[in-house]
């Protein structure tokens, strides 16, 4: 993984036709997408079949456990807490976690919580139809179960919109986006913790770029040879 932003699309909304020529761009630029983590949009699935029939879609397990968690008011209500935190202990655990793991806490919750209770047996039994959407991680090398990358993005880019005043024609600011990813994807990275430290001192870009290809010249001097293994 390499924080790299390879294409970006500025719509009006999350719409199917956004989702189709997003896509579309990642396809003719022959990226080898393999797996998209995302919320429950049925957008995002019809659109992927379109230019990736075989991607899969892991769904983003925080935002999916926050559904659960307003539907339950564990955060006013203490009826089904002891429900909530078993599945989360049984069935997202987040070590040792497999497919026999998952089937068994699953179980698990049924005998316990479910057989008298209609709302915890539809959500077991929801959690169970959609397993493969849920666990997709475990089948995708470094794929991860949730989008808070992709959110801390979304936060670093919202607090330099706050500072603006606006655009005056959605050309404006598509050319906007279009300078801060080109600014994004070659700036050097500084912050990166714990798995990504080994990223920090290069540029996504440059990480990404494949052997051979020339750096743009209009992007200034490349950076040091990235690490090794980078994913």
């Amino acid at each position: 993984m390499t924080h790299d932003i390879p294409v970006g699309l500025l719509a009006t909304g999350e719409s199917h036709v956004a989702f189709t020529k997003m896509f579309k761009m990642l396809r003719d630029c022959n990226y080898p997408l393999k797996v998209v983590v995302c919320d429950d949009r049925v957008t995002v699935k019809s659109a992927l079949a379109k230019a990736y029939p075989r991607a899969k879609i892991q769904l983003c397990q925080n935002h999916y456990l926050e559904n659960f968690r307003k539907a339950l008011r564990v955060r006013t209500e203490d009826t089904y807490h002891r429900f909530f935190a078993s599945m989360l202990n049984r069935v997202f655990r987040k070590i040792d976690i497999t497919d026999s793991t998952i089937t068994e806490g699953l179980r698990h919750v049924m005998a316990r919580y479910g057989e008298n209770d209609e709302l915890c047996r539809s959500i077991i039994m929801e959690i169970h139809d959609r397993r493969d959407y849920l666990f997709q991680y475990l089948n995708v090398p470094n794929c991860p179960r949730d989008t808070n990358l992709v959110e801390l993005y979304n936060s670093h880019l919202q607090g330099r919109l706050k500072s603006m005043k606006g655009f005056q024609t959605f050309s404006a600011a598509q050319r906007w986006l279009n300078a801060y990813l080109v600014r994004r994807r070659t700036k050097t990275l500084t912050d990166c913790d714990v798995k990504f430290k080994g990223l920090n001192g290069h540029s996504s870009l440059f990480l990404t770029i494949k052997d051979g290809n020339e750096w743009p010249r209009i992007l200034g001097v490349k950076s040091p040879q990235p690490p090794r293994n980078v994913q």
